[in-house]
């Protein structure tokens, strides 16, 4: 064998590994593809399941807690329960409420702001538990209401302060100890948050009038005002 035809055999041989070591890629991507699809697929949709749907601020959903006249203006509200500035909110609208609700359907989500307020997630959950009995509503007012003192208190006497207002519903206690840790009512709490920053929610109170943010009011009558002038559009 010369020279030339020694050189022509290497070039072979190489070849040949080369269209080895590739058919062996190709089989090891195929084998991949087949076993981490299914897998990604599975994922995915476990993702989409366990996130639960999300609702924009004209959207009413079945576990939005509404209350006024189902035909009127959508007021939208997110809020955390800690947040001093949802406090002087929940005031402004519950001094405005008799001369709106006749045409105003309210709707509270929550967008609790965990990492400066400590109990906001707590006192969702307490209220979520006391809609579970019927009750968000006047558990959302003794949240408001009482926020300056349950603010200042440590986890464990926060969530007695909490059990306390329970109890004060008539509401069963053991029940809402059971209903805070649910996964549908975590998962609830945390759609509304979701929903909330999808619609541009970057801080607590927001407000969405038949689905447009709105500037804060600052006054009770700045709440009526809103109303009025959506309701006459």
């Amino acid at each position: 064998m010369n020279k030339r035809e020694e050189q022509k055999k290497i070039r072979e041989q190489k070849q040949r590994e080369a269209e080895q070591r590739s058919a062996r890629q190709k089989l090891v991507a195929k084998v991949a593809m087949f076993v981490l699809t299914p897998l990604v697929i599975i994922v995915v949709l476990y993702a989409m399941m366990g996130q639960g749907e999300v609702y924009s601020p004209i959207e009413i959903a079945e576990v939005d807690h509404v209350r006024g006249n189902p035909e009127g203006v959508k007021l939208v509200v997110y809020a955390d329960f800690q947040c001093p500035a949802c406090a002087t909110e929940y005031m402004l609208v519950a001094q405005a409420w008799n001369s709106i609700s006749d045409r105003t359907q309210m709707v509270y989500r929550h967008y609790p702001l965990t990492a400066t307020h400590p109990h906001a997630w707590t006192a969702a959950t307490y209220a979520e538990a006391a809609g579970r009995q019927g009750k968000f509503w006047e558990m959302y007012d003794l949240l408001f209401i009482n926020q300056a003192y349950w603010s200042t208190l440590g986890d464990t006497a926060v969530r007695a302060e909490f059990e306390g207002y329970i109890e004060q519903l008539d509401l069963d206690v053991e029940q809402a100890r059971v209903d805070i840790r649910a996964e549908d009512l975590i998962q609830k709490i945390r759609n509304d948050q979701r929903s909330g920053t999808r619609s541009g929610v970057r801080g607590t109170p927001t407000l969405f009038v038949d689905g447009r943010l709105v500037p804060t009011p600052r006054t009770s009558a700045e709440v009526v005002a809103l109303i009025n002038e959506a309701a006459a559009s």
